[in-house]
């Protein structure tokens, strides 16, 4: 399936919807308004296009920009920050220090916070679901101490506006929710983590993602799916 989004066929997104990784390619182009039509990939399966596109990972997302195809999201997030560099505000911070931390805090993220929370999403056995949720919950205590330190008072961690951090970590946050409500849990609240959960309100409610996030209940449907189908998502054909 293409959403086409007034694009003359320029730039293509492959993708689906519920991926936060491809979230977070989306959340970039908003930033910068560039017109895009966004190419929706099968749920278990690889379509020619993305074989052709990313022969070495054969993974989602893949922007496809005139002849040159971008993959790996973030890659293609620090792509559109400088192929549009004069379009909407600057994703990455300006000094090479704050792109450092950002970078450090988003390895952090994906290596070490999401995958106890994927785990969950899956039904993985891995370890009992106390200790996965332990995990989430310490992580997002240094995220707390984090965003504190790297927002200097303001409401992203990109300062006044979002950047290269709030897409990282704000691409999971729709996912987090569904874990707090499949499992009855408080994850982001204001008594333990206040500063995530005004960050939090701010980042869904702006322009460049609340039509980009997926609604939690149709997510919920999806984890079901996903339970059901874990050889597929774990070794897609």
């Amino acid at each position: 399936m293409t959403e086409k989004k007034n694009s003359n066929g320029e730039v293509k997104l492959l993708g689906a919807w519920p991926s936060p990784f491809v979230i977070r390619a989306r959340i970039a182009l908003n930033i910068k308004s560039v017109e895009y039509d966004f190419i929706e990939e099968t749920f278990g399966k690889r379509s020619q296009l993305l074989l052709k596109s990313n022969p070495v990972n054969k993974q989602i997302p893949v922007l496809i920009h005139g002849h040159k195809c971008i993959a790996e999201s973030m890659i293609i997030v620090q792509y559109i920050h400088e192929a549009w560099s004069s379009s909407g505000p600057p994703i990455l911070p300006s000094l090479p220090y704050d792109r450092a931390i950002a970078r450090f805090w988003l390895t952090y993220i994906d290596d070490k916070w999401f995958p106890p929370l994927k785990s969950i999403v899956l039904g993985l056995d891995t370890e009992p679901i106390e200790e996965k949720l332990e995990k989430v919950r310490e992580g997002l205590a240094l995220l707390e101490d984090a965003f504190n330190k790297i927002s200097k008072g303001k409401d992203f961690f990109g300062g006044d506006q979002i950047g290269y951090l709030d897409i990282g970590f704000g691409s999971f946050l729709a996912w987090l929710k569904t874990v707090e409500v499949t499992e009855g849990v408080n994850l982001v609240h204001e008594t333990t983590t206040p500063g995530l959960a005004k960050w939090l309100q701010k980042f869904c409610a702006h322009d460049a993602v609340k039509d980009v996030l997926p609604p939690i209940d149709k997510l919920i449907a999806f984890s079901k799916m996903l339970r059901a189908n874990v050889d597929l998502v774990i070794n897609p054909k």
